[in-house]
């Protein structure tokens, strides 16, 4: 049960004051004519039109909003109230309204955090601010708990340092509602996110893609190499999987007749967390009959490129002081050139497991390599630990070991790669993407090699689905398949360093 602090406790207290006079802290009906901005609009219009300043119409508004400065003194009060559209001073006199409604707020029994709802015409003051000269004032909704305080410092050099009471990053994550009302950037950043969303929606729908759905709770996961989170269908005493990947459903509908389709949404992997990496994340999928892995390159960099476009006005962009072009065309590299390039090694020189593992730890930086790993998971290992770093500008790195890209199409030259491609921006991976594999057969001797390689219980495990390759027996199409993080293109855009910080209300470990 809920124990008021001091300054809650005083608040609580004045609640009950305006409880006793019969004052509706709560009030079930609101009245707005203008938001906070459209008000000061409305002004600016009117003496833009009025052939002298003192001839300007009267602007009458009602505003609502959250009370976010108070200044009186004596029979004035000067208020600002801010709503989502901004800010908008308010001007408070004794004699422009009933009296016992300004001893409310020179009283404090109206204060700083609470919502209000204003009556008043619109006016300029002698300091030459646009403002509200209120009439009347209506308490709507009483604030308990007074809002952290953000402090800020600029500093000769122009940085910022902000300091107060809610400088600690884990409580602002799980207080989101409270960063939200005390930092404009947050909320910038968030709005921003639904303009990239939309963008890469409109983008999709633009190409002729049709937006689907598939289902969440799965009887089989599959698409991704991921550990999955287990839950259970008490009617039909059945586990289900919160999905990993909608891929194995999309595909599906390419065998129904759908020429191109995506989805937009939640995926849900059990594994770690880091500035990268949440367990609930928003995964974007795109499945394009007769294009092949080239066609979903450029696919990709068009949309990208459209996003950051779109959403902020520009294709150049800067993340962490590095200054990234994401117009087309991208830089494309096979993995086995990357690897060489920056690891100075030649895995194709290593066929077999256990020499690959031997060449990799005589390299000397081998502490996140896996003893027992398969032999495309090690080569993997080499291009995060050696490879990655080094891909600022927009790159796709193409053509993946087989035994770790079980739902793409061999590559024509050798037998121990397929056509696919992850592409990287400033260091980070962003997206995977196949020529996809069509062949029921061939899918199904992947399914066996996989369950061979993996063991049950390993993140890598792919477990086979009947159902899928039941599909897949019907016919299906030859086609290019596209997985991109959302989360990860918003950090890009918004030149945020952790995904927490794009994600309104991140996973955290119990408080």
């Amino acid at each position: 049960m809920w124990t008021p602090n001091r300054l809650e406790q005083e608040r609580l207290d004045k609640l009950t004051q305006l409880e006793s006079q019969h004052i509706a802290a709560y009030p079930a009906r609101v009245e707005r004519t203008h938001t906070c901005v459209e008000a000061i609009a409305a002004f600016e219009t009117a003496e833009q039109n009025a052939p002298s300043p003192d001839a300007a119409p009267a602007i009458d508004v009602t505003v609502c909003g959250r009370i976010r400065r108070v200044n009186t003194k004596g029979k004035i009060a000067f208020m600002h109230i801010e709503d989502e559209s901004g800010r908008v001073q308010l001007f408070l006199r004794i004699n422009d309204m009933d009296e016992n409604v300004y001893k409310r707020v020179s009283d404090k029994l109206i204060e700083v955090d609470d919502f209000v709802q204003v009556k008043g015409v619109m006016m300029r003051t002698q300091a030459g601010e646009i403002s509200v000269r209120v009439g009347d004032i209506v308490l709507l909704s009483k604030s308990l708990s007074p809002l952290p305080v953000i402090k800020q410092v600029k500093h000769d050099d122009g940085t910022i340092t902000e300091y107060g009471e809610f400088s600690d990053v884990e409580a602002r994550y799980r207080q989101r509602y409270a960063d939200l009302a005390v930092n404009q950037g947050v909320r910038a950043v968030f709005k921003q996110r639904s303009k990239i969303v939309r963008a890469i929606r409109d983008f999709l729908d633009d190409e002729g893609m049709l937006e689907v759905e598939t289902p969440v709770l799965q009887p089989i996961y599959g698409g991704a190499a991921a550990r999955p989170f287990v839950t259970h269908h008490n009617q039909l005493k059945q586990d289900l999987f919160l999905r990993i990947s909608f891929e194995l459903y999309l595909k599906r509908l390419m065998v129904g007749g759908l020429d191109a389709v995506y989805e937009i949404g939640r995926d849900f992997r059990n594994e770690g967390v880091s500035f990268k990496h949440n367990t609930e994340f928003t995964m974007l999928e795109f499945y394009k009959a007769y294009i092949d892995y080239h066609g979903v390159m450029d696919i990709t960099e068009r949309m990208v490129a459209h996003a950051a476009q779109t959403a902020l006005g520009t294709t150049a962009i800067t993340y962490q002081d590095h200054v990234i072009e994401l117009a087309p065309s991208w830089t494309r590299i096979t993995m086995r050139d990357a690897i060489k390039q920056y690891a100075e090694i030649d895995y194709m020189d290593y066929r077999e497991r256990d020499a690959l593992e031997a060449a990799i730890r005589a390299l000397g930086d081998d502490k996140d390599l896996k003893p027992g790993q398969p032999w495309g998971k090690m080569v993997e290992h080499l291009l995060g630990e050696y490879v990655e770093p080094h891909l600022i500008q927009p790159t796709f790195i193409i053509d993946y070991p087989i035994d770790v890209s079980p739902f793409a199409k061999r590559v024509a030259y050798d037998d121990m790669h397929v056509e696919r491609f992850e592409f990287y921006i400033a260091g980070m991976e962003f997206g995977n993407a196949f020529t996809e594999l069509n062949d029921p057969r061939d899918q199904e001797a992947r399914f066996l090699e996989m369950a061979a390689l993996f063991r049950a219980e390993d993140d890598d495990a792919t477990p086979t689905d009947d159902d899928y390759l039941r599909a897949m027996r019907y016919g299906m199409p030859p086609m290019g398949g596209f997985g991109m993080g959302i989360d990860r293109v918003v950090m890009l855009l918004t030149n945020q360093r952790s995904i927490r910080d794009v994600l309104l209300f991140p996973h955290l470990r119990a408080e």
